[in-house]
């Protein structure tokens, strides 16, 4: 039981929020979550930073948890709000852009 324990040490409830701060001219990132299966990532983006278009063999989801973004995929602009998520499928150019500061969390699944 021991070994049970120590894994419920760090189950407790969290604002996504306030685990990562905005930096000015930045993007900043912090892993949440890392498993062979896939992983979890929380970004923070400063007003007009952007991740340029690029593929990934694998399937991802982006939530917005606060602010606005750009969300390119396959060519297509979506503006993606503060409690929305878009899919990005695997093998298909996607591209983030902060319309204004937002913070996000990329899911992706292998």
């Amino acid at each position: 039981m021991e070994n049970g324990k120590n894994e419920l040490e760090n189950v407790l409830p969290k604002d996504l929020g306030k685990e990562i701060e905005y930096q000015s001219t930045s993007i900043v990132s912090k892993q949440l979550l890392k498993k062979p299966n896939g992983n979890i990532t929380l970004f923070a983006f400063d007003q007009d930073e952007s991740l340029t278009e690029h593929t990934s063999p694998f399937e991802a989801v982006i939530f917005v948890v606060d602010g606005l973004m750009e969300i390119t995929v396959g060519g297509k602009l979506f503006k993606v709000s503060s409690g929305q998520f878009i899919i990005l499928p695997p093998n298909v150019s996607h591209g983030v852009k902060a319309i204004e500061k937002a913070k996000m969390t990329l899911t992706m699944i292998k």
